[in-house]
């Protein structure tokens, strides 16, 4: 998948994972009953930051990682009809 959007210093794209619609016991969820997901996968990865030394931190995401987040990291914009979620490296939590 090619993403035309490049995140500027050490912000990431991720395509958030779909909402469950069935609870661990079953029940359907309606759409307001859903939680957000917190796991989904990195689409575009910026270059990395720039430290007080003027030295290139690399970023350690790359493009095609399953990531964890935090539950309200994050900023929600839709590109090209789809949602994305724009949020610094450090929002990230763990790759799966």
């Amino acid at each position: 998948m090619s993403l035309n959007m490049k995140p500027l210093a050490d912000r990431v794209v991720v395509e958030a994972m779909e909402a469950e619609d069935k609870s661990a016991g079953g029940i359907i969820l309606p759409d307001t009953a859903k939680e957000k997901p917190q796991q989904g996968t990195v689409v575009a990865v910026g270059p990395g930051k720039i430290s007080d030394s003027g030295n290139l931190i690399k970023m350690s995401l790359k493009v095609g990682d399953k990531v964890l987040y935090g539950k309200y990291s994050g900023t929600e914009v839709t590109y090209e009809g789809k949602e994305y979620l724009i949020m610094r490296e450090s929002d990230i939590l763990a790759i799966l």
